[in-house]
């Protein structure tokens, strides 16, 4: 049991708990993220991730990839060929682990996910 759990900023109560990355008030329902005492640089903005790709490059807005392995493509009968470029992609946060938002030629915009790229 963790001793140094903050009390809730919004009730002050004591009874506060970790649940995950949260911290959870049980009498007033506030749930946080505490913040990280003597650690500068660690979290420097709530929403910043790091993405990398296939390889462990670190992807950026408006970088290149090429897709490393076929993919499949509901409706489209030859899908995606490994070795394809795809240019100017977004990191988004999307569902089910599909992070990198693109426009690919002969397909469309569709969302990819980092493990199936590398940075080109």
């Amino acid at each position: 049991m963790n001793e140094n759990i903050p009390p809730c900023p919004q009730c002050s109560s004591e009874h506060t708990y970790e649940m995950n990355n949260l911290v959870v008030c049980p009498e007033c329902g506030h749930e946080w993220v505490p913040a990280a005492e003597g650690a500068t640089g660690s979290a420097d903005a709530p929403g910043e991730r790091v993405i990398k790709d296939a390889v462990g490059n670190v992807l950026s807005d408006g970088d290149t990839v090429t897709v490393v392995k076929a993919l499949k493509v509901k409706g489209n009968p030859s899908g995606i060929k490994a070795g394809t470029k795809v240019r100017n992609i977004r990191l988004v946060d999307g569902v089910d682990g599909h992070d990198i938002d693109c426009r690919i030629d002969g397909f469309g915009a569709m969302q990819l996910k980092s493990s199936v790229v590398k940075k080109a």
